[in-house]
């Protein structure tokens, strides 16, 4: 099994400032929880960055000429642009955002070309917030959609599965999803929540949207559920050509975001579970990239053990 894991340093670089949840020390803390020797075997390119046409494909052009030209300058004091109270643009973070989208573009490359089974993309910041016009929930580029895009008009997939367990709905790869036939794309997350989207009788236009709530305390037990009795049945009766996975890990207990009671064996167990659709379907493709995770040392196991599993390699946390 050849996985791949893309990141690069300006995804570090990129500085909502200080208390601010979305921090540096995020992927500082995946990435060396995947430093150790049981993922010696992980290749390791860097995150090229996407070109403005894979980025165009998910948001309007407008848009991105926006963000891109309010990245503030390097200058004697860290500058800042705020798009709203919680998603926040420094020096870096052009070039950030960027790469995690790009990373991802390129690991739908890999994977589609049988460069790799698997990649992981330790990336941030996170996207499947950004809709087509609009930053939100710290999130500026919507990786995944645009991986979807590229999985969709450069390999020729004409079925896109983008399966999204962070503990928000992703709002804006629904959006990106909804109005395609090709795309399909399954949420699990608790509810009431930040963005206050993703109601469980919402299927989309086209009936390719699953939905599913999580009261909060919700633990375990209706997790699996969710997924045993709702979304892996219609990813399954969907056969994607390949799978993408928002990986957020803030559904964990520890998590100070969200009320959600999850352990790290959870997102172990998930992506094993994902992992055997896409074996059935699929050949196996899966690219997964990093969304929330805001305890520090539950996003460190939870990480590990989700690419741990993408690897094939039994880690549990």
């Amino acid at each position: 099994m050849t996985t791949l894991l893309y990141t690069h340093p300006a995804c570090i670089d990129h500085d909502p400032g200080a208390f601010h949840p979305e921090s540096p020390d995020r992927l500082k803390a995946v990435l060396a929880a995947l430093g150790g020797d049981e993922f010696a075997a992980l290749k390791r390119p860097d995150a090229p960055k996407a070109d403005r046409q894979q980025i165009e494909r998910i948001h309007d052009v407008d848009y991105v000429s926006r963000i891109l030209e309010n990245i503030p300058q390097t200058g004697p004091q860290i500058s800042q642009v705020h798009l709203d109270p919680d998603t926040v643009l420094s020096p870096a973070s052009g070039e950030a955002a960027e790469r995690a989208a790009g990373g991802f573009c390129a690991a739908v490359d890999a994977v589609m070309t049988g460069e790799a089974e698997t990649a992981f993309c330790a990336v941030r910041p996170p996207g499947h917030h950004a809709e087509a016009g609009r930053a939100m929930g710290f999130c500026l580029f919507n990786s995944i959609a645009i991986g979807a895009a590229q999985a969709a008009r450069v390999h020729g997939c004409g079925r896109v599965a983008m399966v999204d367990f962070d503990v928000h709905h992703g709002n804006g790869s629904q959006a990106a999803a909804e109005s395609r036939a090709d795309f399909f794309y399954a949420s699990s997350h608790q509810s009431p929540a930040y963005p206050g989207t993703g109601r469980q009788e919402d299927h989309g236009p086209l009936g390719n949207i699953v939905n599913v709530e999580l009261a909060p305390g919700s633990g375990s037990v209706e997790f699996r559920r969710a997924y045993e009795e709702r979304i892996l049945p219609a990813l399954r009766d969907f056969a994607p050509d390949i799978l993408l996975i928002s990986a957020g890990f803030d559904g964990h207990a520890r998590d100070p975001l969200c009320q959600l009671e999850l352990a790290t064996a959870d997102f172990a167990w998930l992506t094993g579970e994902l992992m055997a659709v896409a074996a059935e379907c699929c050949q196996g493709r899966v690219v997964s990239t990093l969304e929330g995770g805001y305890d520090l040392q539950a996003l460190a196991a939870s990480a590990a053990a989700h690419v741990g599993a993408l690897m094939l390699l039994g880690i549990s946390g």
